[in-house]
């Protein structure tokens, strides 16, 4: 099986940045694609960015230009990047990793507010 653990969400005024990392461990063997998305409350939970182990980006439109996705291979690691942050940026950000199965993170709160 696959854990994956986010870290770095927090509160940050609009305008402002975070790095978002998510750590994978266990069998990574069937893992082709990792990204991440987010829930806001009263919102269904949307793809913001994936990225493919080759290396392959796609971005949700809201996000294009402010935020990106990378992924270390040898650490198991994917990295989001969110600069220029809104306030409907707010949200619950979870991890993704995809394959023979699909795996979920906790979660990391994120807050953009004044």
């Amino acid at each position: 099986q696959v854990q994956l653990v986010e870290s770095g969400g927090g509160l940050v005024q609009p305008g402002g940045s975070l790095r978002l990392s998510c750590a994978a461990s266990g069998s990574m063997l069937s893992i082709s694609a990792m990204g991440w998305y987010r829930q806001a409350p009263g919102n269904q939970r949307e793809l913001v960015a994936a990225i493919t182990s080759g290396g392959s980006t796609n971005y949700a439109d809201s996000v294009k230009g402010r935020f990106t996705i990378s992924g270390d291979n040898a650490k198991n690691t994917v990295y989001l990047q969110m600069n220029s942050l809104k306030p409907e940026d707010t949200a619950v950000y979870y991890c993704n990793a995809g394959g023979r199965h699909v795996y979920w993170g906790q979660g990391t709160q994120v807050t953009v507010s004044s």
